[in-house]
This record gives structure tokens, sequence and C-alpha cells, in this order.
């Protein structure tokens, strides 16, 4: 299971790190996505975290203010989110890679939790 949390209301330039708490396996297992929804739209692939190496991909409009990372010990999966936009607005939420062991080049996202509301404005 994934459980994001950390959203909340800030304004345009600020910072927010969300946070995607994992049980059920490690992250040494599978390769972890964090997504962003808005209501009428698609859900949006926003960046991934390899479970076999230390590589990472990103969506190209939050490339250089968004930064993935993990916690071995607690098992969790972060997204600092800087320099806030008012179109990073929506909802985030985590998924897992339903093969296990691989990098972020091709995952086949499965067990989407809930997510987290992230509000940017003024």
């Amino acid at each position: 299971q994934l459980q994001a949390s950390g959203g909340g209301l800030v304004q345009p330039g600020g910072s927010l790190r969300l946070s995607c708490t994992v049980s059920g396996f490690t992250l040494e297992h599978r390769a972890i996505g964090w997504f962003r929804q808005v209501p009428g739209k698609v859900r949006e692939w926003i960046s991934c975290i390899s479970s076999i190496d230390e590589s990472t991909r990103y969506e190209d409009s939050v490339k250089g203010r968004f930064t993935i990372s993990r916690d071995y010990a607690k098992n969790t999966v972060y997204l600092q989110m800087n320099t806030l936009k008012p179109e990073d607005t929506g909802v985030y939420s985590c998924a897992q890679d339903r093969v296990l062991y691989r990098d972020c080049k091709t995952p086949d996202w499965s067990a989407f939790g809930p997510g987290t509301q992230v509000t940017v404005s003024s």
C-alpha cells in the first residue's frame, strides 16, 4: 500500500515536501512514481525513482523545480517541490511499478494510493 501526505496551500514561489509511505514491500523491490490529477483532466505522471539504482526521471514542466528522493529506513519516497506555480495545483498520489526490480524507463504503474491536495494560490 502507498499513502501520500504533505499537501497543503502554498503561495506561488513557495515549497512543499510530499511523502509517499510504502507498506507491504520495500523500496528496493519496486520503482515508485508520483502523479498529479486535476479535475476534468487525465492523471499526469510527474516523477519516478528507480528501484535498482539512483536514477530518476521528471516530467518536463517540473524539471529543475521538483526533486524525488527516498529513505530506505523509513520506506518512504519524497517529492520536494520548489518554486511552485499555480499550474502545479492538483491531487498528488504515488504508485508502484507492477514489475519488480526495474528502473524508470518503462514502468507499468499500479496500486495508486490515496492522494494529497496541493493548492498553489495567492
